[in-house]
């Protein structure tokens, strides 16, 4: 006897073109003016549908972001094989996001997300602290002249990174020029003297 499966099924289909119906209107109006009526209308599906995948809309945004859909140019850390440059870039870039009106709810919900949902806090560590993603790039600056050597705690270290974007996300903290490179010293140590620009 084949055991049929129990709960709603998902329509892949479908369910990439909310995602895509999701991430053009952030485009448009950012996440404040994200409405699950507005992607149900733009997806032409119903709100049930939604539902019936998603809990909340910082879910579905959530999932959007995991994805790659949303701001994927601007969250993405940066591989030009120099890691400390790298991390400044990127989180220089995630400092500017939070100070945006239009995008700061958007990392909000994705925090919320996977306070709620611990599948999408699995994918997220999974893509922040994947072989490819913080992890993996710190291993990669072993012998860059970085305080970086073989057996470093790498997975904390980049948690570190990730743990204190949180809190900035959290507190609604104002950003300041100088964090990246503070947060950067003190999660790995200053620069070493032959990587420092000359006064």
């Amino acid at each position: 006897m084949i055991k049929r499966r129990s709960g709603p099924v998902r329509n892949e289909r479908t369910h990439q073109e909310i995602l895509e119906a999701t991430a053009q209107l952030f485009a448009l109006g950012g996440y404040d003016k994200l409405t699950i009526e507005g992607i149900a209308q733009e997806a032409r599906v119903g709100k049930q549908t939604i539902y019936r995948w998603w809990k909340s809309k910082g879910d579905l945004v959530a999932e959007c972001l995991i994805a790659g859909m949303l701001l994927p140019d601007r969250l993405a850390l940066p591989n030009t094989g120099d890691i400390r440059g790298d991390l400044h870039r990127w989180l220089t870039e995630i400092f500017r996001i939070i100070s945006e009106p239009n995008t700061e709810g958007m990392l909000r919900s994705l925090i919320s997300g996977a306070a709620e949902n611990p599948q999408i806090g699995a994918r997220i560590r999974e893509s922040l602290i994947g072989t490819e993603s913080i992890t993996g790039r710190l291993k990669a600056g072993i012998g860059q002249g970085q305080n970086l050597y073989e057996g470093a705690p790498f997975d904390h270290i980049a948690e570190a990174f990730v743990g204190a974007v949180v809190l900035r996300v959290l507190s609604r903290t104002p950003p300041s020029p100088e964090d990246a490179t503070a947060l950067i010293n003190a999660i790995i140590g200053p620069a070493p003297p032959t990587l420092r620009s000359p006064q």
